[in-house]
């Protein structure tokens, strides 16, 4: 079991019933899954950029990433329906755990002049989506093997009602929000 879900199950859980008055461990929101994307619009003139960019998402994720294409045309950057635009990947379970605490204790401290995250990432729902500008904070990716800096965004899916309930889980999991 990876550290994070077990300082979920005895921390945040716990913590989480006592803040917010649930009578139920049932009832605690929970992590459901992390998503990750890295948009790579310049694929249109290169798509041999599509497999770099596959292969630098594997290896940050642990788990084969997939490529997307675009939905609709737009002339004015001479993208078509169909067209590969992007690389994907959805962690659920212990990848994700295992993804949530390299991305906690090891790549966000190694942001330059990193000072915390903004507590202004929640959707609403008590979801948050956060950017990163380069992939190379991530210690699986060798700076002497990329051509580009390419950034990606991380997208933390809970069960949490309310932007208060997630912003009190991902703060109990660890993440460093701003103070």
């Amino acid at each position: 079991m990876s550290r994070l879900k077990e300082k979920y199950q005895k921390e945040a859980v716990p913590a989480m019933m006592k803040e917010f008055g649930y009578k139920s461990v049932m009832a605690v929101p929970r992590l459901v899954k992390v998503v990750l994307n890295m948009g790579l619009g310049e694929a249109i003139y290169n798509i041999k950029i599509l497999d770099k960019g596959v292969e630098e998402l594997t290896l940050i994720a642990g788990q084969k990433a997939v490529i997307t294409k675009a939905k609709r045309s737009i002339a004015g950057f001479k993208l078509r329906e169909g067209m590969p635009i992007g690389v994907t990947v959805t962690l659920r379970h212990a990848k994700m755990f295992e993804f949530l605490d390299k991305l906690f204790n090891v790549a966000l401290p190694r942001v330059k002049d990193f000072r915390g995250i903004p507590e202004k990432i929640f959707d609403g729902r008590g979801n948050c989506t956060l950017g990163v500008k380069e992939q190379i904070i991530f210690p699986e990716i060798d700076y002497d093997k990329i051509e580009k800096l390419r950034g990606l965004n991380i997208s933390i899916v809970t069960t949490a009602q309310s932007d208060q309930e997630g912003l009190f889980l991902l703060r109990e999991l660890g993440l460093p929000f701003r103070r």
